[in-house]
């Protein structure tokens, strides 16, 4: 680093497994933010003392819904028309060069879709295994903001989803782009999304929250898609026809998440507050029965 430029051009690839299959430091950084998120779902159920029968399962699901629904979100979202030509490339990670298909990983995944997969997985495994929806969705909510830690290290790592030029002498060069000193967007979601781990691990610890299911979910939905809505003011649009939108492709895809989490906050806070109300209401009737 020099006189505040960071000039990045580190090698995506870590090693080379085979001739024609890549280890990449975004899927390594992929894969541990998703174990690292169910270890701390684990710890979550054991401090509560639940089974953790099918906890293992929840992995799978988890898995499955975060990777298909992100890379649907992606193909749909950001990029039909090309992925209707080349439908084959929507769920295999391979691309067709000089005619010949060839592994590439996963190169398009989408943070929305997968969220919209996760939840849809979690219906289908609250259905499956008898669990309680919101409460499930609280103790993930917990953990998620970790995996998006991870995931967003990944693609600085790749130098990817980088941000607007900062226009001063400072700001990280993606040098396998170009020489502009960039605002190194990826870190600010980073260091955001663990932000927001603090705030929810601390109102995990209140039992008065924990009891309001639904609660710890809605303060995530708001907080970290409200993050993400703020930081895509810096961030470069992914796809040329965002250029021509008051807001970008991200932004509006995290409104309706906003809005949600918000509903639910409303909703639950209020619950408490009626909840507690009454308690003392029957408290101060017994006491004055008593007497």
């Amino acid at each position: 680093m020099k006189n505040g430029i960071l000039n990045w051009n580190v090698d995506p690839v870590i090693f080379w497994i085979t001739d024609s299959f890549p280890l990449k430091y975004y899927g390594a950084l992929f894969a541990t933010g998703l174990l690292l998120g169910f270890y701390i779902v684990r710890n979550i159920y054991k401090k509560e003392n639940l089974s953790l029968d099918n906890l293992d399962n929840l992995l799978i699901y988890v898995i499955v819904g975060t990777v298909l629904g992100a890379r649907l979100g992606h193909c749909f979202f950001y990029e039909p028309e090309y992925f209707f030509k080349h439908p084959i490339e929507i769920l295999l990670p391979i691309q067709k060069i000089k005619g010949v298909y060839q592994f590439v990983g996963y190169q398009g995944l989408a943070s929305h879709g997968g969220s919209i997969g996760v939840i849809t997985a979690m219906i289908l495994y609250c259905r499956r295994y008898k669990v309680q929806f919101l409460g499930l969705l609280d103790k993930m909510a917990v953990a998620v903001p970790v995996t998006g830690t991870f995931i967003r290290l990944g693609n600085f790592m790749n130098s990817e989803i980088y941000g607007k030029p900062t226009n001063g002498n400072w700001g990280v060069v993606f040098q396998r782009d170009d020489l502009i000193p960039r605002h190194p967007t990826q870190l600010y979601e980073a260091f955001a999304y663990l932000l927001i781990f603090g705030i929810l691990f601390y109102m995990y610890k209140s039992e008065k929250i924990r009891n309001a299911q639904g609660l710890i979910f809605g303060t995530f939905l708001t907080l970290l898609f409200s993050a993400r809505f703020i930081i895509e003011f810096f961030k470069e649009n992914q796809e040329a026809f965002e250029n021509n939108m008051l807001i970008n492709m991200g932004q509006i895809l995290s409104i309706p998440f906003i809005l949600i989490g918000l509903a639910l906050i409303f909703w639950k806070t209020r619950k408490v507050t009626v909840d507690s109300d009454s308690l003392q209401f029957n408290e101060t009737e017994n006491s004055h029965s008593s007497q």
